[in-house]
């Protein structure tokens, strides 16, 4: 008799700790670090959520998983929006995030951006709106009030840099946390009393330093020609920024400005229009924000690129000089083009 009760005691015991196993040990079913899940709005009920972990293979024991939930009695009290289970987690700690409604914290990074479209496709992708939704958000000028800027100024409210949110946030929450930075931005170092002594807005600000951007990618050029810019407008001289023209096509592949493209009738089109275009072509890292705050004094009034192909340019305060320099310039990038169409047209 007592070897029975010791064979049953034996097995409660091994039953008892396969079941600690399975409720207190991993019970992930993947391999990376972690892998997100999105319960929608009306899909929490039972059978949805179980379809949704088992599409995601987030659950190595959905018996297991379906029967604690049952007894910790979390069906239909589940929010809806997404989740990050990270590897390792055990059924016990996966059921309690459900119950407690503990969502994951989204990273929304914004590097450069150039047009509205790639700003919709980078929440869409991270978020519970779509593109269309965000789309419409971004051009309605009643949307938009509340921030106090108009459609084709709603970058300068974007401020490069990692922000969080929910999966669920709504894109008026979004917004406002965006200009919430913005704002804390112009009130630091002294940026505002910048802007002020140079006789700029911050929107102005913004958006010479987005078209300073897109000139290049060397920091000591970029005080340079943010420096050619400012006094291109104080002389009332057209800013002729050949990114402008890109923007103003839409077409950001293009490597050479032709003359053609000069007489695009767009408000972009700076080549036509004095003064600042109507909005931001891209959203200007902070780097770029505080280098047209600190552009130096000079003379310069032209700068073209260097004919090394070096990516530096050459600055001139006299058309001569700089009419000289673009003709090495153009000289060489003629050279170089017909390297090009002669390598390629060697292809069999």
């Amino acid at each position: 008799m007592s070897r029975v009760l010791s064979t049953l005691l034996l097995v409660l015991l091994i039953v008892g700790a396969i079941a600690a196993w399975l409720v207190l040990g991993a019970g992930t079913g993947f391999s990376e670090k972690s892998r997100y899940f999105i319960i929608a709005e009306g899909k929490t009920d039972q059978a949805a959520v179980l379809q949704v972990l088992e599409e995601n293979e987030i659950i190595a024991h959905p018996s297991t998983f379906s029967l604690l939930a049952s007894q910790m009695g979390i069906w239909g009290k589940i929010r809806p929006g997404k989740y990050e289970v990270k590897k390792g987690m055990s059924n016990w700690k996966i059921v309690r995030m459900l119950r407690n409604g503990r969502l994951a914290e989204i990273k929304l990074v914004i590097n450069k951006l150039r047009t509205k479209e790639d700003l919709a496709k980078l929440i869409s992708k991270n978020f519970a709106p779509d593109s269309v939704s965000v789309m419409r958000f971004l051009n309605s000028p009643d949307s938009l009030k509340p921030f106090g800027v108009d459609t084709s100024m709603v970058f300068t409210l974007i401020i490069p840099d990692t922000y969080s949110f929910y999966w669920h946030t709504s894109l008026t929450r979004i917004f406002s946390k965006l200009a919430d930075a913005q704002r804390a931005f112009w009130l630091k170092n002294e940026r505002m009393a910048k802007a002020e002594k140079m006789k700029f807005t911050p929107e102005q600000v913004y958006i010479l330093a987005s078209i300073v951007e897109e000139e290049t990618n060397y920091e000591s050029d970029k005080y340079k020609i943010a420096s050619v810019y400012i006094n291109r407008l104080q002389k009332q001289m057209p800013l002729q920024a050949c990114p402008t023209i890109k923007y103003a096509m839409k077409d950001f592949t293009i490597t050479r400005i032709y003359e053609k493209y000069l007489f695009n009738p767009s408000p972009y089109n700076t080549y036509r229009v004095k003064g600042l275009p109507p909005g931001p072509i891209c959203t200007p890292s902070p780097k770029t924000i505080d280098i047209v705050l600190n552009a130096p004094a000079s003379n310069y009034l032209y700068f073209v690129a260097k004919s090394d192909f070096s990516g530096y340019h050459h600055f001139s305060s006299s058309y001569a000089e700089h009419d000289s320099f673009a003709k090495q310039y153009q000289k060489a990038l003629d050279a170089y083009m017909a390297r090009k169409q002669e390598k390629e047209s060697k292809k069999p």
